[in-house]
């Protein structure tokens, strides 16, 4: 499970003092380092205002202006841009009996949907009970990825990030299935950015058979794949079939074959595409492709 911090902040630190003593963030191989940032984040967990004071303020002036930009979604306020390589951000976790969950549903909140993730960071629960978590760890380093693959997850606890509750999540270690707090609560987190972390994925599992259900970061270069290839142009057939020989990523050189199976207008065609993929040597698209074949011939 992520690795419980003592919390040692005596002292209530405002936001920009946080990020000013923080620098270009923390590097999560180094104790030192991590714990450091940690007791940061702690301090700022501690000023009771500075949150609810930035909200306010946002509020008064969003016909203004867009206030801050967030790529997480209504429940996430991204509290600083990019430094160096972390960003900070608090998020909000209503309970099922708010209107807002009754609406959108346990999905938006990404409550039930266990997962990993491909980046450390940092949280402390800033406000209320804290959401609940089914807390897994797994070895990242045994699987190849594809849909319905064994993972091993070894059950560690079931705890909440109640308030002042400091903990670091471990990329492509720890996994956490949450569950609605009791009541709203919030919690804040130090973000670490790393440039090549998008080509390490992040994947969702089923807890019942311990199986990978799918890859949850797509990349742009994906997407930007798939729309060229769907326009049907000649160069973008032509790079798709070049990833899909040689790319260093597999789970790119998977997207290619997607992207072009998406184009076979016969059941035939499509699976002697897969077909191909499945002999490309790479395990991934081999047992990826396979399951494909299997639906195509049911």
């Amino acid at each position: 499970m992520p690795r419980v911090i003592g919390n040692r902040a005596e002292e209530a630190l405002s936001l920009e003092q946080t990020l000013a003593l923080l620098g270009d963030g923390f590097s999560p191989a180094d104790e030192e380092s991590t714990d450091e940032a940690a007791q940061l984040l702690a301090g700022l967990g501690r000023n009771r205002d500075f949150l609810g004071d930035l909200l306010v303020d946002q509020l008064r002036n969003r016909h203004r202006d867009g206030g801050i930009e967030s790529a997480y979604g209504p429940q996430a306020i991204v509290l600083s841009p990019v430094r160096g390589k972390c960003f900070l951000r608090a998020n909000i976790w209503p309970s099922d009996d708010e209107a807002c969950f009754t609406a959108s549903g346990a999905r938006n909140f990404v409550y039930g949907l266990p997962h990993d993730h491909n980046f450390d960071f940092l949280t402390v629960g800033y406000f209320g009970p804290g959401y609940r978590s089914d807390y897994y760890e797994y070895d990242y380093e045994s699987v190849t990825g594809f849909r319905g693959e064994l993972a091993d997850l070894r059950f560690v606890e079931h705890s909440a990030l109640h308030e002042g509750r400091l903990m670091h999540y471990r990329a492509h270690v720890d996994i956490h299935s949450q569950l609605p707090p009791e009541a709203t609560s919030i919690s804040l987190n130090i973000m670490h950015v790393d440039a090549a972390q998008g080509w390490f994925d992040q994947y969702g599992f089923d807890l019942d058979s311990n199986a990978i259900t799918g890859v949850l970061n797509p990349t742009s270069t994906e997407t930007f794949l798939r729309c060229a290839v769907g326009l049907g142009g000649q160069r973008a057939l032509d790079l798709a079939e070049t990833f899909g020989r040689r790319h260093p990523s597999d789970r790119l050189r998977l997207a290619s074959y997607e992207a072009r199976a998406g184009l076979c207008r016969e059941p035939g065609e499509r699976d002697a595409l897969w077909r191909e993929a499945e002999f490309s040597g790479s395990r991934l698209l081999a047992m990826e492709a396979a399951a494909r074949r299997r639906a195509l011939a049911a």
